[in-house]
């Protein structure tokens, strides 16, 4: 597990997952700097350009894949795939990476970290078998893939912001719902596969996952990550052991408190019980208080791509809300214990 990112991290600092529905990539950009600047998350602008999305990114220079303008992808020959090749565009020239390119410029001289999402080797994997590749190659072509990618991003950000700490998470939409019989993996496969992309941010980066609904967290956790994003009632008090261990190692979790798929309201009320009941949930089956809000981050629960610009902004405004509320909890706590 990587140190030193958490220690500048506040208790339950606000951020968010990724896509957003803006028009412009620097209206994106300025979004989260000014309603996350405790710990902007990079954004793609999908509507913009529909290469953008997670697939297209994520298969943009495997040799033998082709990408569609319209973020579409296809592998017109599965077994000419090749492992061993080079990804290209290793300075993430092209289109699939604009807003990246010039949130990272933005960023160059923050004082805090900001946090970087790709699409995970998972969730390639699954693309590829899905496209006609043969299980046992897509997911040896996603792994170094995913790797690939998550370097490239790390060495964009060492040329534009090479003093700003970074937190590169992993998104993994493929794990939702655990081993199911598409993912084609047996349970170390999970792991070696997952963890071979955390590996490759080792010493340059705290590492995260994401995963947008319930799946097995123990396998996830077994990869090695700093950090686990996942949704509030994800069934993660099945996993309570496990992330109780995790907790007391110095781990974090960014709960996706804040729905995106539904109705929301006016006040955080309804997000703020669902929250605490989680929390109240995992203390009564053993993990520590105290660990759960004190290493906590708070986000909306997936993307906002689909939304429009206006509900993104109330997503943001509740999740700020929450983020406060977290923190009168944490500083309650260090009151009471003199600390």
């Amino acid at each position: 597990m990587t140190q030193g990112l958490a220690l500048v991290l506040p208790a339950g600092a606000p951020t968010s997952v990724g896509s957003l529905p803006h028009l412009d990539r620097d209206a994106a950009i300025d979004f989260v700097l000014d309603r996350t600047p405790e710990l902007p998350a990079a954004p793609t602008c999908p509507a913009v350009d529909p290469l953008e999305l997670m697939i297209p990114q994520a298969a943009w220079g495997i040799a033998g894949v082709n990408v569609a303008l319209d973020g579409t992808i296809s592998v017109p020959d599965p077994m000419a795939l090749d492992p061993s090749n080079e990804l290209g565009d290793p300075d993430l020239l092209g289109a699939p990476f604009a807003t990246w390119r010039r949130f990272i410029e933005r960023v160059a001289t923050r004082q805090g970290p900001v946090k970087l999402q790709v699409t995970g080797p998972l969730t390639l994997g699954t693309t590829l078998v899905q496209a006609g590749v043969p299980a046992k190659l897509a997911y040896a072509v996603a792994a170094r893939s995913a790797s690939a990618r998550a370097r490239a991003v790390l060495d964009l950000a060492d040329r534009f912001a090479p003093d700003v700490p970074r937190l590169l998470v992993l998104d993994e939409p493929a794990l939702v719902g655990g081993l199911r019989p598409e993912l084609a993996l047996q349970p170390d496969e999970v792991i070696d596969v997952l963890s071979s992309a955390l590996a490759a941010a080792e010493n340059r980066a705290v590492t995260g996952v994401h995963c947008c609904g319930p799946t097995d967290w123990r396998l996830v956790l077994q990869a090695g990550p700093d950090l686990l994003s996942l949704p509030v009632g994800a069934d993660v008090a099945g996993s309570v052991g496990a992330l109780s261990a995790f907790l007391e190692r110095g781990g974090w979790v960014a709960w996706g408190a804040v729905a995106t798929d539904g109705p929301l309201g006016e006040h955080p009320s309804r997000s703020w019980r669902q929250l605490s009941g989680q929390w109240c949930e995992l203390v009564q089956h053993g993990c520590d208080p105290v660990l759960l809000r004190r290493q906590a981050l708070v986000t909306p629960v997936c993307g906002l791509a689909l939304h429009d610009e206006a509900q993104a902004d109330h997503v943001f405004s509740i999740t700020r809300r929450l983020s406060e509320k977290i923190h009168d909890q944490v500083m309650g706590v260090r009151l009471s214990v003199g600390a």
